[in-house]
């Protein structure tokens, strides 16, 4: 298993992992098989989407924060209460398939981080089959 140390920079903030994963792939000398990404976080998740268009990062926040309120009446009164339901949407793994030494993606996919209670630094391991 690799870990991956990322620093993110906002309370919320999505971050194209995909050619870090990419490294560590190339690094393992895997040609073909599975890539396992986990985030163990119970506020941070993973999820693969459109990285071509900058404004679908700023889309999907926006319609998160629109969905689950940073400030609602919730009964998990830690302040971050948002980020544990956003994680539950987003989910905390992700698993792709490498081919020819790199994750098989879409033409316009990427692997994304994604964090709903920083800045903070995140483990992200990634593990190979």
């Amino acid at each position: 298993m690799t870990t991956l140390t990322i620093k993110t920079g906002a309370r919320t903030d999505l971050i194209d992992i995909t050619s870090q994963i990419n490294d560590q792939i190339y690094k393992s000398g895997i040609k073909e098989g599975v890539c396992f990404i986990y985030v163990p976080h119970t506020t941070a998740g993973v999820t693969i989407n459109e990285s071509a268009d900058p404004d679908v990062k700023t889309d999907i926040k926006t319609i998160l924060d629109k969905i689950i309120p940073w400030d609602d009446n919730y009964k998990h009164n830690e302040g971050n209460s948002s980020a544990h339901m956003k994680t539950t949407l987003v989910g905390s793994s992700e698993h792709v398939p490498i081919e020819n030494g790199s994750l098989f993606l879409g033409t316009w996919q990427g692997v994304f981080f994604c964090e709903f209670d920083g800045p903070r630094t995140r483990k992200i391991h990634i593990n190979f089959l």
